[in-house]
Formats: structure tokens, C-alpha cells, sequence
């Protein structure tokens, strides 16, 4: 799988790179919805995924979010940020 790292006035795109991992995870890409609140140092991702793709984006013992989580957690080290991953039922 390959990441296109998409950078806007020096700023990774986090919320990009958390749709393309959820799309790649689910059955259905298309009901994969992503929104980001924006504060100073914090910003909050929401992802939203089908009911019935949920346990794809967990994974077995929560692995496939806690992999997200690392990668935003290294990615956003680099623009000085706290982000969070917060998935919507």
C-alpha cells in the first residue's frame, strides 16, 4: 500500500491519510466519512465507517486502530500537534 503524503503550507494532511487507510480496511470505501475539529495544539479526527465494516477498522484486539493511532501519533509529532482518532458508530 502506498501513502501519498499530501502537504498544504508545510502540514501533512492527517485526515487524508486516515481515509485512505479506512478505505483500504473496509468492504464498503464509499460510506467512509472523515472530519477533522481543528483546535491550537489539538485536533480531533472523526472517522465514520458502515456498521457491518467496524470490526474491519478495530481489528482482532483493537490492532488496526491502535496502528492508525501510532501513525498519527508519529506523523503529527512532526507538525507539533496532539491528534486524536476517535471512531463514530
Amino acid at each position: 500500500m502506498h501513502f501519498n503524503w499530501s502537504i498544504v503550507q508545510g502540514e501533512i494532511m492527517l485526515k487524508e491519510l486516515i481515509e485512505t487507510m479506512a478505505r483500504a480496511l473496509v468492504d464498503n470505501p464509499e460510506q467512509v466519512k472523515v472530519s477533522e475539529i481543528e483546535g491550537g495544539r489539538t485536533s480531533i479526527i472523526q472517522l465514520w465507517v458502515a456498521k457491518a465494516d467496524l470490526g474491519k477498522v478495530i481489528g482482532k484486539q483493537g490492532r488496526n486502530v491502535h496502528a492508525m493511532r501510532t501513525l498519527l501519533s508519529a506523523a503529527s509529532t512532526k507538525i507539533r500537534k496532539c491528534v486524536i482518532l476517535e471512531i463514530i458508530e
